[in-house]
């Protein structure tokens, strides 16, 4: 992890997000501007007057730029609030035929009556289930266990929240045998919400009908032959669930308690539970009917074909230069050699450490 100037490390970000007023992390903050100001008075000084007068002018331009970038953040978040409007009552449509609210007949919709044939399937079963496990981020959430309770699932919608700035999730459910609730919530307030970084998230507690928690598994074990104790031994164990996402991870309330490491894990789980909101926010709810006839998986694989070109590109190049270094301990003599080897084996140890470098400080996202 680097320690330069120039970046934030974990613990003074875990440590800015303790306070719900976030008094901590504007002190960072300016903190962190007041040295690069000082900073960049230096590099002001070492120029010669005339480059000086060039800098300080495209100072003023990139000023000006600010001044435009925060009227285009404005009037986006405008627009995007304008059509967010236009949007609902297609949404309301797609909720009356999935749910079976409304019947299509010959490419026009009509309301279902009483009288309706009660043989009938109704609606689009398991629509939103089948249109998250199309969705890569998703599908590694939802295990078999889940398939089941998320089949009563109902709609997604998503809205902004002003104080503090973020969004909330909602999840409505119909009635079913796994928890009482009908609606699930996940909030996330965010600092930045242009540049996102994640202050906290808040899921709502279910409240799971007996032996239905499918966050957590029961395991029996016999009792030892001669034991007194008859009955099984039982222990209740955390295990991987999609409704674990209701239950996110919280930075603690004391820094001091999580080293590094922890805090590092923290900040992954931060940013994989923020990754898969903003999926179903961005992905899933605007396009549903897309993921769930698998028609939005093609245009996602594209995505992810240019970015394996961009790395198959660095690995190429990654590949030329161990070739180079082969080919120059090739030209050495046995000794010599022989020591690279050495050399090698120990790196060869050090690569959880040294060569395995974690990667680069990331924002909360």
């Amino acid at each position: 992890m680097s320690n330069d100037k120039d970046t934030f490390n974990v613990a003074d970000l875990t440590s800015a997000l303790n306070e719900d007023n976030r008094a901590d992390l504007v002190n960072a903050l300016k903190s962190k501007i007041q040295s690069l100001a000082g900073q960049h008075s230096d590099i002001l000084e070492s120029l010669s007057p005339n480059v000086r007068k060039r800098v300080e002018v495209l100072r003023e331009i990139q000023g000006q730029h600010d001044e435009l970038e925060a009227k285009f953040f404005e009037e986006r978040a405008a627009l995007e609030a304008k059509y967010q409007k236009l949007y609902q009552p297609l949404y309301t449509k797609r909720y009356e035929i999935v749910n079976g609210a409304t019947e299509v007949e010959e490419g026009a919709v009509k309301e279902t009556t009483p009288d309706g044939e009660e043989d009938q399937e109704k609606g689009v079963p398991a629509f939103w289930l089948t249109a998250m496990k199309n969705n890569e981020v998703l599908a590694e959430e939802i295990s078999e266990r889940d398939e089941g309770a998320l089949k009563y699932l109902k709609d997604i919608k998503w809205s902004r929240i002003e104080n503090p700035k973020g969004f909330k999730l909602e999840f409505f459910f119909d009635t079913n045998p796994y928890f009482i609730n009908s609606v699930l919530t996940k909030t996330y307030h965010m600092i930045d919400e242009d540049e996102p970084i994640l202050e906290k998230a808040i899921g709502t507690e279910i409240q799971w009908h007996p032996g239905k928690c499918l966050t957590q598994k029961i395991l029996k074990k016999k009792p030892k032959k001669g034991s007194k104790n008859a009955k099984p031994i039982t222990k209740t164990e955390n295990c991987e669930s999609f409704f674990n996402f209701f239950n996110p991870p919280q930075v603690p309330e004391d820094d001091e308690d999580i080293d590094e490491d922890a805090a590092e894990e923290l900040q992954n789980q931060m940013e994989q539970d923020y990754d898969i909101g903003s999926t179903i926010r961005d992905k899933i709810i605007p396009h549903a009917v897309s993921w769930f006839t698998g028609e939005a998986i093609q245009g996602d694989e594209f995505g992810d074909l240019e970015d394996d070109e961009d790395d198959e590109d660095i690995e190429e190049d990654d590949d030329e230069e161990e070739e180079e270094d082969e080919d120059d301990d090739d030209d050495e003599d046995d000794e010599e050699e022989s020591k690279t080897k050495k050399k090698k084996s120990g790196r060869a140890q050090l690569g959880d450490g040294q060569q395995g470098e974690r990667p680069p400080e990331c924002k909360q996202q």
